[in-house]
């Protein structure tokens, strides 16, 4: 799975504690990232991190998972890194186990971040393969968009539903297209920080 594993990239015009914040605070990131409605801490863990409860609610069913998470804010090199594993037993999920990675890396205008994920295809691989993925990856890019106006403009990202991929008079809204989908070098997962063995299951 790891040669078709999800690659975001963006770059952030806003200072690294801010990028920290919208993105690892638990009542912050569900309000920008498509793929979650709500995220609730359940444990702390004694390796480091905690278990958590997330949810994403559909029209017609709510699809309800677990996972474990990990940040590290302070390494040598001034980057950050965040570990995840997550697991659903609903059937109904496009997404089945998975895990992956944030990267955060300091640039001179604020912060290059970086996600990386695979996950076992929920419904099939074939249509996981010719939809789903590409899909899911859309998702995340534009959310990854919608985050780097909020962290930008201070403008909240409710300010923007998914209904605003239809308003191409707005040039300011979020797109995808803003994010690179293809890692510089090698594939998605080869850049796995080393935390992300030492998770837990979720």
């Amino acid at each position: 799975m790891a040669r078709d594993a999800i690659y975001v990239e963006i770059e952030i015009r806003s200072p690294m504690d801010r990028v920290w914040q919208l993105t690892q605070e638990p009542a912050q990131h569900p309000r920008w990232d498509l793929r979650f409605s709500s995220i609730t801490p359940t444990a702390e863990l004694t390796s480091g991190g905690y278990r958590f409860r997330y949810e994403r609610r559909l029209p017609l069913h709510t699809i309800i998972g677990t996972g474990t998470s990990l940040g590290e804010r302070s390494r040598p090199d001034g980057t950050r890194t965040s570990a995840l594993r997550f697991t659903t037993d609903d059937r109904l999920s496009p997404l089945g186990e998975g895990r992956g990675y944030w990267r955060y890396l300091p640039t001179p205008n604020g912060v290059t971040f970086i996600t990386g994920y695979d996950y076992a295809p929920g419904w099939g691989r074939l249509l996981d393969r010719i939809l789903l993925r590409r899909f899911i990856g859309w998702m995340t890019a534009w959310s990854f968009d919608r985050l780097r106006i909020w962290a930008e403009t201070g403008v909240p990202p409710e300010t923007w539903p998914l209904a605003s991929v239809l308003m191409f008079w707005r040039g300011d809204r979020p797109r995808a297209s803003r994010c690179r989908r293809v890692p510089r070098r090698g594939r998605a997962m080869d850049d796995l920080p080393e935390t992300l063995g030492t998770r837990e299951a979720p």
